[in-house]
């Protein structure tokens, strides 16, 4: 392996990437709907709690019926798993203390986010949470759309609006979108462990089904915003990564690749933030 590909592989899977991800967007939140320059300390308290959760995540995370690059990678390198959920944790709160007045909102933000990882805490207390997590699909959407949409705003104390609504609900429908691939292709793994994931009840067909009308909800929903005085070329880039999410689904289904999944899946979920961020600076 080339010193290239371990820094990617470092970049990716200690979940700085994800992170990166996270901020991208707020930004855009904060570009369609706050409206405002963006809160630099409140950027680094979300790429930082980001980076702390999800290796506290992949920390407890088991071995998997299905080896892959990731997981290797993680019982590897246990030890940047738990220096990073430490040292993310301890930025996090430092940042925190820019918003302490805003606790109540970052404190939801915070218990959501720990519970979807609790049940993979070995202890007997957190283990029963698994048979508990039937919607854990919407539950993952819930969370990403929470930190990145509603979070900004009710921090920002900005009034909710009819193009506020349509971009919230249409960004939980497109992340859970993503999160159906997600959940398809670790469901032997839920299976195994327990886990009464959504997907794994489904058939096939409801699965595709599922898919195409989150998919084709989202897309509407982000249409609609052309009724919210929203410039028709910024819709079309929001509606960029579903058209590419729904060119990759059959793709996703068959190649389980975790640089397919965590590069390129996760990517489509800040595809549009990096593109608008980019414009922004024209």
């Amino acid at each position: 392996m080339t010193i290239q590909n371990k820094v990617f592989d470092f970049f990716l899977f200690t979940s700085f990437y994800i992170a990166v991800c996270a901020v991208l967007m707020v930004n855009q939140t904060y570009i369609l709907l706050v409206q405002k320059p963006v809160d630099v300390h409140f950027l680094a308290f979300v790429f930082f709690s980001t980076v702390s959760s999800y290796n506290f995540h992949w920390l407890f995370t088991p071995r998997s019926a299905n080896p892959s690059s990731r997981l290797n990678w993680s019982f590897q390198h246990k030890g940047y798993h738990l220096f990073l959920f430490i040292a993310g944790l301890l930025f996090s709160f430092y940042f925190f203390l820019n918003f302490i007045n805003e606790w109540f909102w970052i404190g939801i933000a915070t218990l959501l986010t720990f519970m979807y990882s609790a049940p993979k805490i070995p202890y007997k207390t957190f283990l029963r949470l698994k048979k508990y997590a039937f919607g854990k699909t919407i539950f993952l959407a819930a969370v990403w759309t929470y930190v990145t949409v509603v979070l900004p705003l009710q921090t920002e104390h900005v009034s909710w609006t009819g193009r506020s609504v349509l971009f919230c609900a249409g960004q939980f429908f497109f992340i859970f979108s993503i999160c159906i691939l997600f959940d398809y292709r670790d469901r032997e793994d839920d299976k195994a462990e327990g886990i009464r994931s959504l997907i794994v009840y489904l058939s096939e067909k409801e699965v595709n089904r599922l898919f195409a009308f989150s998919l084709i909800l989202s897309a509407a929903l982000f249409f609609l915003l052309l009724k919210e005085a929203v410039y028709p070329a910024t819709v079309f880039i929001l509606v960029i990564p579903l058209l590419l999410l729904s060119l990759l689904y059959n793709y996703s289904k068959k190649n389980f690749s975790d640089y397919l999944y965590y590069f390129i899946l996760d990517g489509l979920m800040m595809l549009s933030g990096f593109i608008l961020w980019i414009m922004s600076w024209f």
